[in-house]
């Protein structure tokens, strides 16, 4: 069983060009990875082929029954109560699967947002689809319902497209990866990494064929300009115009030749050359190599001179009914901090603490994990209320994010991801002494998790993480904290 693509358009209304443009792919039974830039059309794509929404021109087939589980698991699954009622077989399958209670059913508007998401994942297995897409499913989950989620994907064994920047699942999941590249799409074997280097590989040799390609074309254009300078000369050597009237021998010297045909040896061997720069030329348009993203934001931050950045004594830090232990914490000008923890176990409650107890002599940068409407709105004020200078710094950052400036500038309605970018950009370029980082991957790209990556191994000052990315974390911090849930409170534990 495979879904076919064939050809696919689609243009948004108003939009002035195709958000898809000609795409055409395969997607054999398993896990196939859709990866690209914000905005390049993933999920545009991914609800052509589950059907929801029709291209301009093309075909889907043949007709598959899906699935499609959206970002956002907010919303009941119409078979919310279908899979609560049913104690058969593949219902009990699909509550095994997911680690689901049987009361969560039944007050879903209650759950975390990880127990939502795994109710939706486990109503769209109920359904048993064909055709199974996943649009961000570890969004905002911690790593012990991530590892749920990436196991019972696993044991779907249809269709599967999975939309998604947690390179580990891509990783775990994905038996081939279809890329986005500016407007081209390529299917590559493997999941993330896999694929990743194979588009290396055959960007170097594209290089290295045009490299090539530009040396021929080089090489032939010297070759025809000296032949055609050749041609000129024999062609002013047979002409007779300046020949005294009285000098046979000359005259008749020029006449065997252009009866012999001689003299127009170098006229052809330059029309020939001629024809091989063009054709040199050709190949060298058609071996055209597409920019690359390079994925790099830059360097930014600066040591604080203090002998610390924060400090907490040991204590027990409280909100409402929720409390967690806190033994005595210090962060050094240049300790990298990962913390993590399950959702619901007290991390902001820690961050807030840690970031308020900076001395003021500590420059602090904080990026929330929260990008709702009010974030939105402080940011775009933050940017309009910045001097020339500055702006162009900020969005110097998130234009190499790969995103466009102009639209923060026109005020459009930005995407999770570009709101992101904005918020991170506009932290970074305070050079900051102490960067406090919440869930910073949530809603990027890939490429983008990757530009963060390198600016934050290389970031001089502290840093405070806290995500469920493991690589990320692997990456850039060196010391571990994690949030653990006790019978009756919650400790902070220093791995």
């Amino acid at each position: 069983m495979q879904l076919n693509l064939t050809r696919i358009n689609y243009t948004y209304p108003r939009a002035v060009s195709p958000t898809i443009d000609g795409v055409s792919a395969t997607f054999p039974s398993g896990w196939t990875g859709i990866i690209g830039d914000n905005g390049c059309g993933k999920s545009t794509l991914a609800r052509i082929a589950a059907r929801i929404v029709v291209p301009d021109s093309g075909t889907v087939s043949p007709t598959l029954f899906s699935s499609y589980c959206q970002q956002d698991s907010t919303q009941e699954p119409e078979n919310l109560f279908g899979l609560a009622s049913d104690w058969g077989k593949e219902a009990q399958r699909a509550r095994t699967l997911l680690r689901i209670e049987d009361d969560w059913f039944w007050r879903y508007d209650t759950l975390s947002g990880g127990q939502q998401k795994r109710i939706q994942i486990a109503c769209a297995l109920y359904a048993r689809p064909d055709v199974l897409v996943m649009d961000e499913p570890t969004n905002d989950l911690d790593g012990a319902t991530r590892d749920i989620v990436k196991e019972a994907l696993a044991s779907f064994d249809g269709i599967g497209i999975l939309i998604s920047h947690d390179r580990d699942l891509l990783d775990g999941l994905a038996s081939q990866s279809l890329m986005c590249e500016g407007t081209r799409w390529t299917m590559r074997p493997g999941g993330y990494s896999k694929a990743c280097d194979q588009a290396a590989s055959e960007r170097a040799s594209a290089i290295k064929e045009r490299e090539k390609a530009a040396h021929e074309a080089k090489r032939l254009k010297v070759e025809a300009q000296r032949r055609s300078e050749e041609a000129a000369r024999q062609k002013g050597k047979r002409s007779k115009r300046g020949l005294s009237k009285g000098d046979s021998d000359a005259r008749e010297r020029i006449g065997r030749a252009i009866v012999s045909g001689k003299d127009g040896v170098a006229g052809k061997l330059s029309s020939n050359m001629s024809a091989r720069l063009a054709k040199a030329e050709d190949e060298l348009s058609r071996r055209a190599v597409a920019k690359r993203y390079d994925h790099r934001i830059g360097e930014f931050g600066d040591v604080a001179r203090s002998s610390y950045v924060a400090h907490l004594g040991a204590t027990r830090l409280s909100a409402g009914e929720f409390s967690i232990d806190v033994p005595e914490i210090w962060i050094s000008p240049t300790d990298h901090v990962v913390l993590t923890g399950a959702n619901g176990t007290g991390k902001s409650l820690v961050v807030k603490s840690v970031v308020e107890s900076a001395p003021e002599t500590v420059k602090t940068a904080f990026v929330p994990q929260s990008v709702g409407p009010e974030e939105r709105e402080r940011a775009l004020k933050h940017l309009r209320d910045q001097n020339q200078g500055m702006k162009g710094r900020i969005l110097s950052i998130v234009a190499r994010l790969n995103s466009d400036p102009d639209k923060l500038l026109d005020g459009d309605d930005l995407s999770p991801g570009e709101l992101r970018k904005l918020m991170l950009a506009e932290q970074l370029v305070m050079n900051p002494h102490f960067l406090v980082l919440d869930e910073p991957t949530n809603h990027l790209d890939l490429g983008s998790i990757e530009a963060l990556q390198e600016s934050l191994i290389d970031f001089p000052g502290a840093l405070l993480l806290v995500t469920h990315d493991r690589l990320l974390s692997e990456a850039v911090t060196q010391i571990a904290w994690e949030t653990i849930q006790g019978e009756r409170l919650a400790r902070l534990q220093i791995i």
